[in-house]
Formats: C-alpha cells, sequence, structure tokens
C-alpha cells in the first residue's frame, strides 16, 4: 500500500501519514473531545442530583455520580438535611451506596464525578475508596459564595494531600464547570445554610 492509500485508509481512524511519517496530534485532539463530552455527560448528571436534593429538601446543591464502564453504578445528592448527618455529603453518600451496590470496598475502576470540589471529607472517602478519577465542577468558592465554610478550599490546597493523591482530578472545563457554578446561584433562596 502507498503513502497516499495508506493517508486514505487512516483518515477515517483520524491517524495522518505524510512523508513516511504517523501524525497521531488529530488522534489526541479527538480523543480529548471524546473525553470532554463524555465528562459533561456524567457531570451533568451530579448537577441534576444538586438540584433535586434542594428541591425534595434532602440537603445542600451538591451531587456525585460513580461511573464503572461508562456506565452508572449510583447517582446521589447531599442527604444531610434528610437523615440528620452531617457526614452524608453526596460524595461520601455516593462512595457508599456504590461499594454496597458492587459489593466491595474499593473502586479503583470507577470515576466520580462531582458538582463541585470535594471538601476534606469527601476527597478522603474518593481516595479511601480508590476512586482512580475525580471530575469536579464548581471551585469551593462558588459554595463558600452561599455560606459554606471556606475550610473546604482551604483544608485540602493548603497541603499537598492533591498531589499525593492516586488519582487524576480535574475540574471540568467549559460547559460542565459553567452548569455546576450556576447550581449554588439557583439555589441560594432555597437552601438556607442555618
Amino acid at each position: 500500500m502507498d503513502a497516499a492509500a495508506a493517508t486514505d485508509t487512516t483518515t477515517a481512524s483520524v491517524v495522518e501519514v505524510k512523508d513516511g511519517a504517523v501524525s497521531v496530534a488529530s488522534a489526541f485532539a479527538a480523543y480529548q473531545e471524546a473525553v470532554q463530552d463524555r465528562d459533561i455527560k456524567f457531570l451533568s448528571k451530579a448537577v441534576e442530583e444538586a438540584y433535586k436534593g434542594v428541591e425534595c429538601g434532602d440537603g445542600g446543591p451538591f451531587g456525585a455520580v460513580v461511573v464503572r464502564n461508562d456506565e452508572v453504578v449510583i447517582s446521589c445528592h447531599n442527604m444531610v438535611l434528610r437523615n440528620t448527618d452531617p457526614t452524608a455529603h453526596a460524595e461520601v453518600t455516593a462512595v457508599r451506596e456504590a461499594c454496597k451496590k458492587l459489593n466491595q470496598i474499593e473502586l479503583s475502576d470507577c470515576e466520580i464525578y462531582a458538582s463541585c470540589e470535594p471538601c476534606p471529607m469527601c476527597f478522603g472517602a474518593i481516595h479511601l475508596s480508590r476512586i482512580k478519577r475525580l471530575v469536579y465542577g464548581a471551585k469551593a468558592e462558588a459554595a463558600i459564595a452561599i455560606g459554606f465554610d471556606d475550610f473546604i478550599a482551604d483544608a485540602l490546597r493548603g497541603t499537598g494531600f492533591y498531589q499525593k493523591a492516586h488519582l487524576e482530578i480535574k475540574q471540568a472545563d467549559g460547559t460542565g464547570a459553567v452548569i455546576a457554578g450556576q447550581v449554588f446561584e439557583k439555589t441560594k433562596a432555597k437552601f438556607a445554610m442555618y
């Protein structure tokens, strides 16, 4: 097969052959776009949970989704008020429920999508469950702006916990970050802190 034919057949798989060299830059760009679309899909589900939790009075505007093999394992929201439990944050609840559903304490083949940057307790639960990837929407400052404790941001960012964790941590970009940030603005009148 000549170079021109190789180019024609590999274009469909987003790989270019030019002067005998293979370029994967376009393949990487396509992969990045697919990952971003996937992240938005699952982060949107976490944001839906955040709204749901406030609407039904279960707790604050936080949602989390545990995903394995591109399938939702569990989708949860903050349950602090409903359970009268200050540890029933969305991420902790999602980790607990995913472990129960999968009948295992290690979630190393799972990812978690959180509507907001996790607090230290939630980050600890994520880390201890060995989840491999965390994608969050809004920065902690969005929660702080409507009255949540600034301990959320300072406790983790002031330490090396993020860097020492054996998981990929990513804030969603573009649309994902915007829709997650809007949760706080849109629910602040419905959710009074104390």
